[in-house]
């Protein structure tokens, strides 16, 4: 199976960033698991994206170190570094997009 060449474009103070090779968590299962259970070498970063702005809190149990982007109509909200075994992270802001890099 040929892996498909994918982009997108986040906008940061001002500039444009873009994002290569990453995989679109689209079912309800895919966006429960997100980076759970992921083996040591994945490296692909995950994108969330979600029909209304919400305020949805994720956790990273069973995950190692990543860093979480909350983007809201292609804008940067807030960017973290999330731990593992964090219970709640909450972004302080509602959002309809997330991105998941791990580390």
């Amino acid at each position: 199976m040929k892996k498909e060449k994918k982009t997108f474009s986040v906008g940061f103070d001002g500039k444009d960033y873009l994002l290569k090779d990453y995989i679109e968590c689209k079912s309800f299962f895919s966006k429960l698991r997100g980076l759970m259970f992921r083996p040591e070498d994945f490296k692909t970063p995950l994108i969330f994206r979600f029909n209304k702005q919400r305020k949805y809190a994720i956790h990273s149990f069973f995950c190692r170190k990543f860093i979480a982007i909350w983007i809201s109509d292609g804008k940067i909200l807030e960017k973290r570094i999330v731990k593992p075994w964090r219970c709640a992270v909450i972004p302080k802001k509602r959002f309809d997009t997330l991105i998941e890099i791990p580390l």
